[in-house]
């Protein structure tokens, strides 16, 4: 009797262990991050990453979001990034930092198993309690993968 009970909660132990598909190489593998020197950058990737980046940003100042075209960004983005979402993050920015001048790039780095260029700028705001990171990401179609904001850090963390 002991021996069916054992079985029965091993079967049943076995049936609810969650299963995992089997992974590929590119899942299991550490993403391939390259810092690029300034000279590497492809200069039309840079110029988009900036004017959209600061357009986002500016949207903080002038209350006024100009969406982002298919052209611009990749279908996910376009989604993502709405005037509802971009004016709840701008109010948090300028209760805490006040208005928005510009971003200065520092740094970019390419994530090569993924086909995306991440470029980091420190933003300069009114206020100089913390820096802020403006942190675009350009796929090689040039268009917008991801752009997010978070407290500066030096050591760059994908």
């Amino acid at each position: 009797m002991k021996k069916i009970v054992f079985l029965f909660c091993l079967f049943l132990l076995l049936g609810c262990k969650s299963k995992k598909g089997i992974s590929s190489p590119s899942e299991t593998e550490k993403p391939t991050v390259m810092k690029l020197s300034m000279s590497e950058v492809n200069s039309i990737q840079k110029n988009r990453a900036y004017e959209l980046g600061k357009r986002v940003l500016m949207t903080c100042n002038t209350s006024s979001f100009k969406p982002f075209t298919s052209e611009e960004a990749t279908p996910e983005v376009l989604k993502n990034i709405n005037k509802d979402k971009i004016a709840l993050t701008c109010q948090n920015i300028i209760r805490g930092f006040g208005q928005f001048k510009d971003i200065k790039l520092i740094e970019v780095f390419r994530l090569e198993n993924e086909k995306i260029t991440v470029f980091r700028y420190k933003c300069d705001y009114e206020k100089k309690y913390s820096i802020k990171e403006l942190r675009v990401s350009v796929n090689d179609e040039n268009k917008i993968t991801a752009i997010t904001t978070k407290d500066w850090k030096d050591a760059y963390n994908p």
